[in-house]
């Protein structure tokens, strides 16, 4: 039975928190850009969210991919969840998706067939959500259940938002609460359930974005891997700017902080504040700067702008010393 089987003791990490560290990925790519095709409006130059493509006046098409293993021990909601966070990609370009293809290695010696059937059909009722079909994929056998999606979706490149677009003297706006990367590091450990970390990761950010598209927003990422924190940094250096944040202004989701001083947390999350600590400006205490950098699933859009109905959380400056963020 699907229910008696706990997924997450398959692997050794779990969601966005299984990635390799931001540092050392940048050093393993470091100079593999292509440059063949002049129509690449995005590529990886500066490890935006998604590639995006002129392949016709006012169309560009976006193309990405993401998978995971199982940070919910629920085969059905890991679907859900890692099929939101692909299709995440899109809407922070300001894209809407069109199509979706799964990613799968399984092993099939440790977990039957019948747990990834509830996996797949979580990824293909958040696919229906989205309006689109999930059109074929790929599988392989692998030593850790691992699930996601290539995404293809489609953007006005005049509507196109992005990592290296910011500009000082904006305000900052975050679509979701955090904190989910700790609560989920709390599930594993003891089988305990959130649901407000559940219905926050398998939220489309659909909504978000077509708001902030309408505001007139240009520069965004998603808060997924690396952290508030570390999307940030990227987003200031990519686009020569620095940020000041208001820690009493940013949302968490419930039970995360108590989650937090019980000492839920993810590895990836201390590597990320390693990763960002030599460029901040802080006097925040240490479990602060944790939660700040908790790494993120499926976590909410940061965006530069004022967008209605979301929370603002600081503003863009002139960067003027050796730090690009201020806490």
């Amino acid at each position: 039975m699907t229910e008696d089987i706990k997924l997450t003791s398959f692997a050794a990490g779990g969601g966005c928190a299984c990635k390799i560290p931001a540092g050392q990925l940048e050093s393993a790519v470091e100079g593999l850009i292509g440059k063949a095709d002049p129509n690449v409006l995005v590529g990886l130059d500066d490890g935006d969210d998604a590639a995006a493509v002129k392949i016709q006046d006012g169309l560009a098409v976006i193309s990405t991919a993401d998978f995971f293993t199982p940070m919910l021990n629920d085969p059905y909601d890991w679907g859900r969840v890692a099929a939101a966070n692909a299709l995440s990609d899109v809407y922070a370009m300001g894209g809407t998706p069109v199509t979706a293809i799964n990613l799968v290695g399984w092993p099939n010696e440790k977990l039957g067939l019948d747990v990834l059937r509830e996996v797949l059909r979580g990824g293909m009722d958040i696919a229906t959500e989205a309006g689109i079909s999930v059109t074929g994929g790929h599988s392989i056998t692998a030593p850790e259940p691992l699930y996601g999606m290539a995404a293809t979706g489609i953007v006005a490149p005049d509507k196109l938002m992005r990592n290296d677009a910011a500009e000082p003297g904006l305000p900052i706006t975050l679509t979701k609460p955090i904190g989910v990367g700790i609560l989920n590091n709390k599930h594993k450990a003891t089988g305990e359930v959130s649901r407000a970390a559940v219905d926050s990761m398998t939220t489309l950010n659909r909504e978000a974005a077509r708001a902030a598209v309408e505001a007139g927003v240009r520069a965004a990422t998603d808060v997924t891997g690396f952290g508030l924190l570390g999307h940030l940094y990227k987003m200031c250096r990519a686009s020569g700017i620095a940020a000041e944040l208001d820690f009493s202004a940013v949302p968490t989701v419930e039970g995360a902080k108590e989650a937090l001083a019980e000492g839920f947390i993810p590895g990836g999350s201390r590597r990320n504040l390693d990763w960002v600590r030599p460029h901040l400006d802080t006097s925040l205490s240490e479990e602060e700067l944790v939660l700040l950098a908790d790494a993120q699933t499926s976590g909410g859009l940061l965006l530069i702008g004022e967008v209605p109905g979301y929370p603002i959380i600081g503003h863009t400056t002139e960067r003027t010393g050796d730090a690009f963020i201020k806490a």
